[in-house]
């Protein structure tokens, strides 16, 4: 077998720009070949092949990666958001006693947090060591079967105890997927496919709201008699369990060795196209046998862990997951607030999350080409601050109302598609990127649910003070605002 360190980089300049090199004799000797030059006889630079060969590379990533990882993330996002949906089908009459301080709702909903910030970091470690397409369809098929389980369950803890399993199931996921999109797309690809995959967060959203509308109305007999919320969990879970099959067997590896590129020029340009721009780290090469081994760099790690970007970055995507959560959550219940029936409410959410995609994919697409992220990340929190001035401030005209969901809607889901792509491909290693990743994600969950808990320590603190209070009641806010005896926080 060839030793890999004896081969000439195809797509080094230097080592073939000249056919040929003067010998000790005077004769003009020529250099070993390369793969590339062997697909061009002539031995001259062929950038025309080359960038043909690397559109051809990319057209088999998308066709691949694209379709598996942006459905996965569908199923994901529905199944991690289907408890507000659930809500309005009479979820917390059935299971949690009518609930109605809305406390155990709240605590449901925040459970699958909660464990989210527990594993994401040791998921992602783990996702680094182990086969991508192994680690993910097995998360997939789990946080499947914690999905329809929560269709089984009869209390509040049988619901706890699925909503804390599907958050350990998707901490191996989300956060790894950046990284994986690194293994494959340059800092000038990843911008869009990054927004791609995330937009089917919002496209869930949607399409979450057409199934509970359909759910709702459906006259069921049996077991699911007048507990719709059952199918409603079955039917969105099952889709990621067959999902994670597939990603068992189709979805790529890595470039060293999936099977999708051929041998030759194909899988020597998609390896050099991973380093582009860095030295690549130990951490992607290959063996013998083939086999990546992935090894971890401490001290890429210890320079991610003391790195004030990473911090910087934290706090921020913090402002966006939380409102990224509360409008998953809650949107279905806001619209209500409009004066639109349960169904009608679900329905009205499809076409804020619909926009919401169409303008993260565009405006990613034009971040691309221009190859700038902080302007638009500005842009689009601007965009969804002017909807939450409008949401407050406009208290009668739910037309005017409406409008301002999508703002929100758009500007948050764009933002944080955005961000995610920023900082992939501004780290330099596997390793620091692997770090970041999980640390960014496991800052702003941890970050959400200390809110979250003071808020409800602050709600419990002026109901001894002032007493408990009418949630639905109209609260003067004109002189305290958030500090008025009777202003309560949403968890």
């Amino acid at each position: 077998m060839e030793d890999p360190d004896s081969k000439v980089d195809a797509f080094d300049v230097d080592s073939t720009s000249s056919h040929h090199v003067a010998s000790s004799s005077g004769h003009q000797t020529r250099p070993p070949s390369t793969s590339l030059e062997r697909l061009n006889p002539l031995g001259t630079p062929n950038v025309n092949h080359e960038n043909l060969l690397e559109r051809k590379i990319l057209r088999k990533y998308d066709l691949r990666i694209m379709p598996i990882a942006s459905l996965l993330y569908l199923f994901a996002y529905l199944d991690r958001t289907n408890l507000g949906n659930a809500r309005l089908q009479n979820l917390p009459e059935d299971i949690l006693g009518g609930d109605p301080t809305g406390v155990l709702f709240d605590w449901v909903n925040s459970a699958f947090f909660f464990s989210y910030i527990l594993v994401q970091v040791p998921a992602t470690i783990l996702m680094k060591l182990f086969n991508p397409r192994i680690w993910m369809g097995c998360v997939a098929i789990g946080w499947s079967i914690c999905s329809v389980l929560m269709a089984a369950s009869f209390n509040f803890a049988g619901i706890m105890v699925c909503r804390v399993g599907l958050g350990v199931f998707e901490a191996g996921f989300g956060p790894a997927v950046p990284l994986y999109f690194s293994f494959f797309y340059t800092k000038t690809e990843i911008g869009v496919r990054m927004a791609c995959w995330f937009a089917f967060a919002a496209v869930a959203g949607a399409f979450g709201g057409i199934i509970a509308f359909a759910i709702q109305q459906a006259d069921l007999g049996g077991a699911l008699h007048n507990h719709n919320w059952k199918l409603l969990f079955i039917v969105e879970g099952i889709p990621a369990f067959i999902l994670g099959i597939i990603t068992i067997i189709y979805l790529p590896t890595r470039p060293e060795t999936t099977d999708i590129l051929q041998d030759g020029p194909e899988r020597d340009l998609a390896i050099k196209r991973t380093a582009r721009g860095t030295q690549a780290e130990a951490a992607g090469t290959v063996n013998k046998e083939r086999a990546v081994i992935n090894n971890w760099k401490s001290e890429h790690i210890v320079m991610a862990l003391l790195d004030w970007k990473v911090y910087t970055a934290g706090v921020i995507y913090f402002g966006l997951n939380a409102a990224l959560a509360s409008t998953s959550a809650f949107l279905p219940t806001i619209i209500k607030t409009f004066g639109f029936s349960a169904a009608n409410a679900q329905l009205l959410t499809v076409p804020p999350y619909a926009c919401a995609a169409i303008v993260l994919i565009s405006l990613s697409f034009v971040s691309d080409r221009l190859q700038s992220r902080g302007l638009f990340c500005a842009a689009s929190s601007l965009i969804s601050a002017i909807g939450y001035v409008i949401l407050i401030s406009v208290a009668q005209n739910e037309h005017v109302r409406y409008f301002a969901v999508f703002c929100i809607t758009s500007g948050t889901y764009t933002h944080i598609g955005l961000i995610l792509a920023w900082f992939a491909h501004n780290l330099g290693s596997e390793s620091k990127k692997a770090t970041v990743n999980c640390s960014l994600q496991f800052l702003a969950a941890f970050l959400a649910v200390v809110l979250s808990i003071y808020y409800r320590s602050e709600n419990k603190r002026r109901d001894r003070l002032y007493g408990q209070v009418d949630l639905d009641a109209k609260v003067d806010t004109s002189k305290l605002a958030d500090n008025a005896p009777a202003f309560r926080y949403l968890p």
